[in-house]
C-alpha cells in the first residue's frame, strides 16, 4: 500500500494534524508526518516533493496557517494528489490560510478541504488509495454504512420522542 505523508507548516499545526494521523492510523494506511515550511525551508519542501513518489507516497496532505503557501509549493514539486489543509489562526480566523489554499493557479491543483479539516484530509487521501485497493476501499464502505445507521437511530430515537 502506498503512504501517505502529513506535512507541516510548523509543529504548532499538529493540534489540527492529528484529527488525520488519528484517521490513517484508523484505517491502516501508513504513514509519515514532517514539519517543512514553504519558506523557511523551502529546499526541503521542495526535495520532499520531488522524491514522493520514489518515496513510496501516494498522496500528501499540506497543513499550513496564515499565509498558507505550503500546499501549492509542494504541488508545484509533484505531480501526486495534495491535499491542503487551512489552518486557523488567530489572525484572520483561517480565512488567509483558506483563501491562499484554494486559489491555485491552472494546472496545479490543490484539493482543499474545510479549515481545520484534517480528518476529511486524511479521508480524501484514504478514498484516493482506495482507487487501486479494494482492502481500502472496503472499509470505507463499512465506514459509510456505519455513519448512516448511526444517524438513523438518531432519527428514530427523534421521531418517538416528537412525532406522537
Amino acid at each position: 500500500m502506498k503512504k501517505v505523508a502529513i506535512i507541516m507548516g510548523s509543529d504548532s499545526d499538529l493540534p489540527v494534524v492529528q484529527k488525520a494521523i488519528d484517521t490513517l492510523r484508523e484505517y491502516a494506511v501508513p504513514f509519515e508526518v514532517h514539519v517543512y515550511s514553504a519558506h523557511r525551508t523551502p529546499v526541503e519542501a521542495k526535495a520532499f516533493s520531488e522524491n514522493a513518489i520514489a518515496n513510496g507516497f501516494g498522496a500528501i496532505i499540506a497543513a499550513a496557517g496564515k499565509a498558507a503557501h505550503l500546499a501549492g509549493a509542494i504541488a508545484a514539486n509533484t505531480t501526486l494528489p495534495v491535499i491542503g489543509i487551512p489552518v486557523k489562526s488567530s489572525t484572520l480566523d483561517g480565512l488567509d490560510a483558506l483563501l491562499s489554499t484554494v486559489q491555485m493557479p491552472a494546472g496545479i491543483p490543490v484539493a482543499t478541504v474545510a479549515i481545520d479539516g484534517a480528518a476529511n484530509a486524511a479521508l480524501l487521501a484514504i478514498q484516493i488509495l482506495a482507487v487501486s485497493d479494494a482492502e481500502l476501499a472496503k472499509k470505507l464502505k463499512a465506514a459509510r454504512a456505519k455513519a448512516s445507521a448511526n444517524v438513523l437511530e438518531k432519527n428514530a430515537a427523534i421521531e418517538k420522542q416528537f412525532n406522537q
